[in-house]
């Protein structure tokens, strides 16, 4: 199982303390250290659709110039995006053998995780 996020991010806090107590082992991918790819980034968007992918929410989304937010209506834009700015990316995305989970939600954590 892999772990994307960003270390200092609250939630991903959350997420690697619940697998760390529930004993479920799993890889770190940090990307502001490691960086991540358009390939991967697309094959998420094919899995679970762009939207759900980039974060609205955040403070980097909100301090983009708003011709470049403006500009992010379709999956390749918002890609490229995600590549670029790797905090617009919701997080964290944990791929397993189960599929990939967005977000942290303890009950779907056990639910998913805790049942394989």
């Amino acid at each position: 199982m892999k772990v994307y996020g960003i270390k200092n991010c609250n939630t991903v806090k959350k997420a690697l303390d619940w697998l760390t107590e529930n004993g479920i082992p799993f890889e770190f991918h940090d990307y502001k250290k490691q960086g991540i790819t358009v390939e991967k980034l697309s094959e998420w968007a094919g899995r679970i659709g762009w939207e759900p992918l980039l974060n609205r929410k955040g403070t980097t989304w909100r301090q983009l110039e708003p011709a470049v937010r403006e500009s992010v209506t379709g999956e390749e834009a918002a890609v490229a995006l995600m590549a670029a700015k790797t905090s617009v990316i919701r997080r964290p995305l944990i791929e397993s053998d189960q599929g990939l989970l967005l977000g942290f939600d303890e009950a779907q954590y056990a639910d998913v995780l805790l049942k394989s």
